[in-house]
Order: C-alpha cells, then sequence, then structure tokens
C-alpha cells in the first residue's frame, strides 16, 4: 500500500538521568531529506539517527527534533569537590590577610566557585542508546500515520481511475457510431463531386480521413495506463515518481483524445478525463 509523505508524530520517555521527547514532521520532496536538530549532549549521534530515518523512509523532508531535560529538580545526587573547596577556602583566608577591611566569604559563595559542586551526569553511551530506542518509537508512529494517510489517498485514486474507465467505456461504446457519422458527413459533402470521383477513390478518402480521427489506440492507452496505476497503487514499495510518470502519460492521452475528436461528447469527455487526472497528479504529490 503507498504511504504519504506527509505525517507527524511524538513520542517522549523518562529516566533516571531526565526526560526526553522527539518531534518528527514530514512534509513532501522530491528526495530523502533529514534534518536532525539534537542538544549538544547527543550531537554525537547525529549520523545514527539519519541512518535510522534512511532506514525507514524513502522519500519527503523529515525534520527530527529532540528535546532533554536532564535532571530533575527534587534529584539530590550533588557531589562535592571538597579537596578544591578547601583550596578555594585557604586561598580566600590569604587573600582576607592582605585586605584591610575583608569582606566576609560564606560557604555558598564557596559553592559557586565553578567545579565544587558537581552535578551527576548521565552516561553518553546510555543516553545515546535510550535516544535512538526513543527514536525508532517516534518513527513507527510516523510511519504510521504516513501508511493511513496513503490509505486515504489510495482510495481516492482508485475512485478516480473507476471514473476514467467509465468515460473511456463511453467513449469506445461511441466510437462506431461516431466514426459512420463522419463518413456520412464527409459523403454528403462530397456529394456534388461524385460524377468526378469514383467509388474508390472516394472511399479512399473517407478512409484517410476516418484514421486520422479514429481514437481507439489513445482509448486502449488511457485503460492499459489506468490498470498500471491500480496495480502500482496496490504494491508494497515506493510508488510516487512510477505515478508521477503516469499521470503524464494519462494526460497526453486525454490532450490527444481532444485533439483528435470529431463531436461534442468525445471533447467532453477529454476535457473530464484531463480533470481527474490532474485531481490524481495533485494527491500524488503526497505519495512516497
Amino acid at each position: 500500500m503507498i504511504r504519504s509523505m506527509t505525517a507527524f508524530a511524538r513520542s517522549e520517555r523518562s529516566e533516571d538521568w531526565g526526560t526526553a521527547y522527539w518531534e518528527l514532521r514530514s512534509v513532501n520532496n522530491r528526495y530523502l531529506d533529514v534534518s536532525p536538530r539534537l542538544p549538544d549532549e547527543v550531537r554525537a549521534i547525529e549520523s545514527a539517527v539519519r541512518e535510522r530515518v534512511r532506514g525507514r523512509l524513502n522519500r519527503g523532508k523529515v525534520d527530527c527534533t529532540l528535546r532533554l531535560s536532564l535532571g530533575t529538580e527534587s534529584d539530590a545526587s550533588l557531589e562535592l569537590d571538597l579537596n578544591l573547596a578547601r583550596r578555594v577556602a585557604e586561598a580566600t583566608r590569604e587573600i582576607d590577610a592582605l585586605l584591610h577591611d575583608p569582606a566576609r566569604v560564606s560557604a555558598v559563595d564557596v559553592l559557586r566557585w565553578p567545579g565544587v559542586v558537581q552535578t551527576r551526569s548521565p552516561d553518553i553511551d546510555t543516553l545515546g542508546k535510550a535516544v535512538l530506542e526513543l527514536l525508532d518509537e517516534a518513527l513507527d508512529g510516523l510511519v504510521a500515520t504516513r501508511e493511513r494517510e496513503g490509505q486515504h489517498i489510495a482510495g481516492l485514486l482508485t475512485q478516480r481511475c473507476e471514473e476514467i474507465q467509465t468515460i473511456v467505456g463511453a467513449v469506445r461504446k461511441r466510437l462506431p457510431e461516431v466514426l459512420e457519422a463522419c463518413r456520412q458527413r464527409l459523403r454528403d459533402r462530397l456529394a456534388e463531386f461524385a460524377e468526378q470521383l469514383d467509388e474508390e477513390r472516394l472511399e479512399q478518402e473517407i478512409a484517410m480521413v476516418a484514421q486520422k480521427t479514429d481514437v481507439a489506440e489513445e482509448l486502449d492507452r488511457l485503460d492499459a495506463h489506468v490498470k498500471e496505476v491500480q496495480r502500482v497503487v496496490d504494491k508494497e514499495q515506493p510508488a510516487g515518481r512510477r505515478l508521477d510518470f503516469l499521470m503524464q502519460e494519462l494526460n497526453r492521452e486525454a490532450n490527444t483524445l481532444g485533439s483528435k475528436s470529431i463531436d461534442t461528447e468525445t471533447t467532453r469527455a477529454s476535457v473530464d478525463l484531463k480533470v481527474l487526472i490532474e485531481q490524481m497528479r495533485e494527491q500524488i504529490q503526497n505519495v512516497e
């Protein structure tokens, strides 16, 4: 079943080290364009993120945003570098001895010194592994959304294909009648020259005109292209580019049908076909 390129997914996880969540957004694009946005703590996994996305998707512009909140307000797991704190305290006393009226240095001032208070950071490997697992969950949701949207698009394409087949069938059914009417019009126009033209020559002229206005071949190709669209829609692999090519071929045959038309019904059918094909083409722009 075909998949859409437009989708959104979000996944979140809370662990001892804090909270992380992914937001994935994808829109249509000619190729696969992956744009990760990662905090500095996990910048090293950017290539792994790209590989994960490429392993699941084939086309589309995909924005991958990761938010991290390391630690919590209730986390009391602070560590002190007591050796550094002693050196800072000793240094402040030495400075006090040099001053006439030294300001008092409090314990809070010592704690503010860089490196005295240390927070336990999560292991980078553990954090990276957890973030990538969370990315897989987000990708599952993104793919599921793209598949649901793809089913909707497939239904619209199938409906349009059936309408095209109905129009083609109606034109084909009327084709003998249209050609006979064309022959009769030619006979009537050439009636005044009947004495100068023998019957064989008259039939040759009528046959040439009928051949130029015969749309049976265009109708056959329209049928063939519609069947190919239906076959491609039911396949599991990406089909966007193939479907886009088929829309071009369908439109070419519909245009030829209109240019060779010799009655208003066939002309109207050509216009109706082009409207349906354009509707299909717009939907296919979002197909992976």
